[in-house]
């Protein structure tokens, strides 16, 4: 058996889409689990689309990921180049030799020419407007032209495309690994433009040549692609032949939360969540996408969602690591229907990955998003020690600002509406006696500071429960936090005690 390749090729127009991150991570389980290769491969044909600066975000996402390919534009490898737009002279053999078997023809339309075609369509009723068997006869092609005429036509430099022929009446079919048997009537599929008139290939005809030259075995592409099988399969078969093909599957679209429709990018902003995987600004529009990575999720937590959207096990198991996922994925699997994404269940996974994994592995994401706001950070073991004590309620990284920032600085503000209904003189005098026993205490540890609290608490005839919401607003500003007088012990014993003065006097105006 052939070593196991597969690919991912994207195009770079813009930012990764949630199913384009979730094929790269099928491809590249399979491929590890096989002992395989993993390419990306640059599918740049569409020069009019082309985003600067896409290439390289593409990269930085799939390194955030930890997907490192084999074989891409940065890695190298034996079947280079990995840019569609560098083997663009490679792609004009295989058309014109489609040409001259009799499977694909020049088409010399210009534009009015195909606009009126569909407007003459749409007069007489079609259902379909599409350039296929049934309209090419009276079209300005080389299958209607004499060839005197087509070369004419070639040698003034007139442009045009070259187009594939594909033949009424018959059945083109293949095995998909999820799917099974699937079948298609040509009598639906259009004659498709396999070489534009720059040059470029389209991404039918690039992507079956590029598969074959870079001895890919399986491809793993989306469900949409479907619709594109049987002009993909018809290539196969005039240029290769089929025993040359990869194995195909095609993967399940990833649906909204109600399940009604295909997951988009207008409709992760609708619905409050994002989907690119990580930040993106378009160089066109300016519009700035805060993506997983950037809104707090951990790449742990982002993979294992990802590959429990559309397939399972078949246990119970949810929490699955990159090497566990290597082991366990299994493409038969993968279910045949969408999978919905559901934001909520996407930060479950990464609440179980925050407190799964030791802080040090997120130590410097956390540190960032605590310096941004203003935070100093000047001791990372006592960082680590802080992000201990809260990062189980911490459903993202960014939480930990408002779980954690208190223990770097003093609360701006203080919830004294929790407080003030309740004060009175003799918690007034309480804190004030308990501040003067702080101070003078030489032993500063949790469990000294809440013996001392209650013992003047018993002392002074007050209930320890109703002196503990106080002393947590005065030293977090708010009904959060871990055990108060942990909280005591981290600060210090000058800030605790600075921070129960101030509140103090703000609960005396």
């Amino acid at each position: 058996m052939n070593k196991v390749r597969v690919r991912f090729a994207p195009s770079p127009t813009g930012g990764l889409h949630l199913g384009g991150v979730r094929t790269v991570l099928f491809n590249y389980l399979f491929a590890k689990q096989k002992g395989g290769d993993f390419i990306v491969r640059i599918e740049d044909t569409d020069q009019a689309r082309f985003v600067e600066g896409a290439e390289a975000y593409i990269f930085e996402c799939l390194n955030w990921c930890g997907l490192q390919p084999d074989e891409s534009v940065l890695h190298g490898g034996a079947y280079a180049p990995y840019r569609q737009s560098e083997r663009k002279e490679s792609y004009r053999a295989f058309a014109e030799q489609l040409v001259k078997d009799g499977h694909a023809y020049y088409a010399f339309d210009t534009t009015d020419e195909l606009e009126a075609m569909r407007e003459k369509l749409k007069a007489s009723g079609s259902s379909s407007l599409q350039y296929d068997h049934s309209i090419r006869g009276n079209m300005n092609n080389s299958l209607r032209l004499l060839p005197a005429e087509t070369q004419a036509l070639l040698d003034a430099g007139t442009p045009y495309v070259i187009r594939i022929k594909v033949n009424a009446n018959e059945t083109v079919s293949f095995t998909d690994m999820i799917r099974g048997n699937m079948e298609f009537d040509t009598n639906t599929v259009d004659d498709k433009v396999l070489l534009k008139a720059d040059g470029m290939p389209t991404y039918h005809l690039a992507v079956v040549v590029d598969d074959y030259q870079m001895k890919i075995t399986h491809a793993f592409r989306g469900e949409e692609w479907l619709p594109s099988a049987p002009v993909h399969i018809l290539l196969w078969d005039h240029l290769f032949g089929r025993a040359a093909m990869p194995q195909w599957a095609h993967l399940p679209l990833i649906l909204k939360p109600d399940g009604n429709g295909k997951l988009s990018k207008r409709d992760g902003d609708r619905l409050g969540f994002p989907v690119y995987a990580m930040d993106w600004t378009d160089p066109k529009t300016g519009d700035i996408t805060k993506g997983f990575k950037e809104i707090g999720f951990l790449p742990e937590a982002f993979i294992n969602l990802l590959a429990v959207l559309g397939w399972n096990d078949g246990t119970e198991q949810e929490i699955f690591s990159l090497e566990e996922l290597v082991e366990k994925f299994s493409i038969e699997r993968v279910h045949k229907g969408g999978a919905k994404f559901d934001f909520e269940k996407a930060k479950w996974f990464n609440h179980e990955w925050i407190k799964k994994l030791p802080v040090s592995r997120y130590k410097s994401e956390v540190k960032a998003i605590l310096e941004s706001n203003g935070l100093t950070i000047a001791d990372d073991a006592y960082l680590e020690k802080v992000m201990e004590l809260v990062k189980d309620r911490c459903t993202l990284l960014t939480d930990f600002y408002i779980q954690a920032g208190f223990f770097f600085k003093a609360p701006e503000t203080l919830d004294l509406a929790a407080v003030q209904p309740k004060w009175d003189s003799n918690k007034n005098d309480f804190f004030e006696t308990l501040t003067a026993q702080l101070s003078a205490s030489e032993t500063w540890d949790a469990a000294t500071i809440e013996n001392s609290f209650k013992t003047l608490a018993t002392e002074k005839n007050i209930k320890p429960g109703e002196l503990q919401l106080p002393m947590r607003v005065m030293l977090v500003g708010g009904k959060f936090g871990p055990a108060v007088f942990v909280i005591a012990e981290a600060i210090g014993k000058e800030e605790t005690v600075r921070r129960i003065e101030s509140a103090r006097n703000m609960l005396a105006h």
